[in-house]
């Protein structure tokens, strides 16, 4: 069944060339599995590697509760119970840029020198380097189909974790490069770009809308309100929330103007965590309200956020993990960040 939907929306995909806004898109088809049965080597990039950078660019809960921790420096897997380190996967050649999980619980990574595929039960990689529009990854979804999406510094790809293909890229995306995305309540793709954000219809891989003129310009982080719908992305000069019904923006958060929104997540209780260049809020959704300032981080740059797990705020800063409890403290992740 999924290998016919795959070579149904291949069919579609590849007979409509055109590429412009409100036009299917397509710059390149792959039909044939691009994953080696086995993973060679990786490549050294000497120009890439951060040595001792601690900064934790990424934090993906996975369907056993665990928590897996991407750094610019290794991948691991915590018990965010306890904080214990369960698995770690050695990546000393590697820049990890983003996580995501598929249906099949297999982990997926975005880094600077391409795309690998991790098999929690090994820790293992177990395929990489999918030909992509650029091997420097900036995002990766996870669509409610299985389909994963890829957001490049040149660009999208569309791949099906399952069979190993890749079903199509797009190097003319509005803006060029694939900061962030989220998924809207229709099950849309939204992608924030170097220039505002484009919405994209999964099912045709045909873009529906463009929002440019954005505050800021740059989208660099993006969430879905679970209660109302709303688009809330981060620029480099503050917060603005879009309607995606009417494809664009509705307001922009007083609270959070001339700060430089890097991470985006929504709380259980429909509050919204605002990670900076500068700092950590929490604010109302509502208002815009300032309901909470986060004190004490081992950095003030905020690169990741996982609120709500293991009854946790797990915050990924410039140097390394940390985690705020219910008592309002912060603590440093030992564990990992003295490694």
């Amino acid at each position: 069944m999924k290998a016919t939907l795959i070579r149904a929306i291949a069919l579609v995909v590849s007979l409509i060339p055109g590429v412009a806004l409100g036009q299917p898109f397509v710059d390149q088809l792959g039909l044939t599995p691009r994953f080696p049965s086995t993973a060679p080597p990786p490549n050294r990039t000497p120009e890439t590697l951060t040595g001792n950078d601690l900064r934790v660019s990424s934090l993906q809960t996975d369907s056993t509760g665990g928590l897996w921790i991407g750094s610019w420096r290794s991948l691991a897997r915590i018990n965010p119970n306890t904080g214990q380190v369960v698995a770690e996967v050695d990546l000393p050649n590697y820049t990890i840029s983003a996580l995501a999980q598929d249906r099949v619980g297999r982990i997926w990574l975005g880094t600077y020198e391409g795309l690998l595929r991790v098999d929690p039960r090994s820790n293992e990689v177990t395929a990489q380097n999918i030909t992509l529009p650029s091997n420097r990854v900036l995002s990766l979804l996870v669509d409610r189909r299985g389909f994963l999406w890829v957001g490049t510094d040149q660009g999208l790809a569309l791949v099906s974790p399952d069979e190993g293909l890749l079903m199509t890229t797009w190097r003319s995306l509005p803006g060029r490069s694939g900061n962030a995305m989220t998924l809207d309540r229709q099950g849309q793709l939204w992608v924030g770009t170097q220039e505002g954000l484009v919405r994209i219809d999964t099912a045709s891989a045909m873009p529906l809308a463009r929002v440019a003129d954005l505050p800021g310009a740059m989208v660099q982080a993006l969430a879905t309100h679970g209660r109302d719908g709303t688009i809330w992305a981060g620029t480099p000069s503050g917060l603005v929330v879009v309607d995606p019904n009417l494809g664009r923006v509705s307001r922009v958060v007083n609270s959070m103007r001339d700060r430089n929104v890097t991470a985006l997540r929504f709380a259980n209780d429909g509050s919204l965590w605002v990670g900076t260049d500068n700092g950590l809020w929490r604010i109302d959704p509502t208002g815009g309200a300032i309901l909470d300032q986060v004190p004490q981080l081992p950095s003030s740059q905020i690169f990741a956020l996982s609120p709500d797990t293991g009854n946790k705020l797990w915050i990924g800063t410039g140097l390394g993990l940390a985690w705020r409890g219910a008592d309002g403290e912060v603590r440093p992740h030992v564990g990992l960040n003295s490694r």
